[in-house]
């Protein structure tokens, strides 16, 4: 890794993307979500911390070495923990969704999923609480696995389903629409109304637990 050339405790995009392990567009996001705090410089140059790229480098860490990823577990018992699905096919937008809703500092599991089919698998041996899907994804898409969730009857009724796409409300409805209950946020992802979502979800659990 290079390093800075005015200061060590800062990094450029690049460098922050050589110690991360991910491509230069996946920093950039990041940047954009808030994710990673970035400035300026005078010639228009972004610039990172240090101490935030290895606090990020600790969390992608322990994102990618088991699937789920637990907020506060020692704190938490796992019956009172809010499980939260993330289905998409884009491995940077799905590493961006799982960080930031497991930095949110929330009593909380986060299970990644990259389509509707391995979705529909991994909620046989783990209903989440919310799910959060894309809906364009190869396969088995986000149409088809909310149909296939509303048409096993009573057993995912529960669940609050909310949908992050870059499709139009005009291309949604031309595919089907969605049930009236899903809540639909359109890309760039909304992670701030994501979050009071989720946060009321969780109010909501704690009142039956």
């Amino acid at each position: 890794m290079r390093k800075s050339a005015t200061n060590d405790d800062v990094l450029s995009t690049r460098e922050a993307a050589e110690r991360l392990g991910v491509a230069l567009r996946t920093v950039q996001l990041w940047v954009e979500a808030g994710v990673l705090p970035a400035w300026k410089t005078a010639g228009g140059h972004r610039r990172i911390s240090r101490a935030a790229v290895e606090r990020l480098f600790d969390e992608r860490t322990a994102a990618l070495a088991g699937g789920t990823v637990l907020a506060n577990p020692a704190q938490e018992p796992a019956d009172t923990r809010l499980k939260v699905m993330v289905v998409e096919d884009d491995p940077e937008m799905l590493q961006l969704i799982t960080l930031v809703i497991s930095d949110w500092g929330l009593p909380l599991s986060v299970t990644p999923a990259d389509n509707g089919f391995e979705a529909l698998l991994l909620m046989g041996q783990n209903c989440p609480d919310v799910l959060v899907t894309d809906l364009n994804m190869p396969g088995m898409d986000g149409f088809q696995m909310i149909a296939s969730l509303r048409s096993v009857g009573a057993a995912f009724d529960e669940m609050d389903i909310i949908v992050v796409t870059a499709l139009r409300p005009q291309e949604i409805e031309r595919r089907g629409g969605l049930p009236a209950e899903v809540v639909v946020f359109h890309k760039p992802i909304p992670f701030d109304a994501l979050e009071a979502l989720v946060r009321g979800r969780i109010a909501r659990l704690a009142t039956t637990t």
